[in-house]
């Protein structure tokens, strides 16, 4: 296992660096630069003064320079400055990620907690008028974008409610934030858990057609029992790998919704600065998220053995 932990960590290393050069390259190849947006927004370009600007900033140097300082700032904590608000930007960043984290965690509860269970009883009631129900309801979470339902959601609270759930103010406490939380993470939600309960339904059929399935019922086990000592266990390793993929790409579906629903995150905040061209911002704040989707792949594999002591990492 040692040896096995050794290897995967290594391996995650391997990974972010690749992950690094690709966003560095990519950013760069994406055409102008802060300079040049605030030097047309002018509507005048002094060469000299651009010139300035881009040495300022660094902008200037080989883009081998650039990368190497950004690698060595990350090693020892140092984000760089953000372009536009001139602050740190791990100060512009770090107040940002509680506020999506929370969004995230809520999204990745309300999927679980409603996918899982409904996947069960579809698969339990497998060809009943409820089956198919629930099956036309995860069609439609597959096929709604999360961005359009919370449009929906807000045009639905304006016109029965006469109120808007977004942020306006810093909530006053944890449960009013929560409840402002939650509306957006539902519309986030959604979608997940309709693949949940898909991949749980279908899991659960194929479990449940086991020869130790039909074994326990005719020892008299309860429905109960067989259902979800039996057959649940037995199918929620797909469950666990889907959960843990979805966790990693929340945070692509909280880009739109932050912004429809005006909260103030890391998904929102990279919106902006992509479109300022704010390099320490971006590549810092994609870098997080490629750091938290490796993260949740390492869990799920560890919460594999936890789940399934049949499955052991050899060394």
């Amino acid at each position: 296992m040692a040896a096995y932990l050794i290897r995967r960590f290594l391996l995650m290393i391997l990974t972010l660096f690749g992950m690094s050069i690709l966003i560095f390259v990519m950013l760069r190849l994406v055409p102008g630069n802060i300079s040049d947006i605030l030097f047309d927004a002018a509507g005048m370009v002094n060469p000299a003064d651009k010139a300035r600007l881009e040495a300022e900033l660094g902008l200037d140097q080989p883009i081998i320079v650039q990368y190497w300082s950004w690698i060595k700032g990350l090693l020892t904590g140092d984000l760089g400055y953000a372009y536009v608000s001139e602050k740190p930007a791990i100060d512009e960043i770090l107040p940002r990620i509680p506020v999506t984290a929370k969004l995230a965690g809520l999204a990745l509860f309300f999927s679980v907690v409603i996918g899982v269970p409904l996947g069960v009883i579809s698969a339990v009631k497998q060809d009943s008028a409820l089956d198919y129900v629930l099956r036309v309801v995860s069609l439609s979470g597959l096929s709604l974008p999360s961005f359009w339902l919370g449009l929906l959601i807000l045009m639905g609270f304006v016109h029965y409610f006469g109120w808007i759930p977004i942020y306006t103010d810093k909530p006053s406490s944890f449960w009013h934030e929560v409840g402002l939380l939650s509306i957006p993470a539902l519309a986030v939600g959604f979608r997940a858990s309709a693949l949940i309960m898909r991949l749980t339904r279908s899991s659960m059929l194929e479990v449940l057609r086991q020869d130790y399935i039909r074994t326990a019922r005719a020892k008299g086990a309860s429905n109960a029992s067989v259902n979800y000592n039996h057959a649940l266990r037995n199918a929620v390793l797909p469950v666990i790998t889907i959960i843990g993929i979805e966790a990693a790409f929340l945070i692509g579906g909280l880009i739109v919704t932050e912004t429809v629903f005006n909260i103030p995150g890391v998904a929102r905040f990279l919106v902006e600065a992509i479109r300022w061209r704010d390099y320490p911002i971006v590549q810092n704040l994609v870098m997080f998220i490629a750091v938290v989707t490796v993260v949740v792949n390492f869990l799920v594999d560890m919460a594999y053995v936890v789940l399934d002591p049949r499955i052991k990492y050899e060394d």
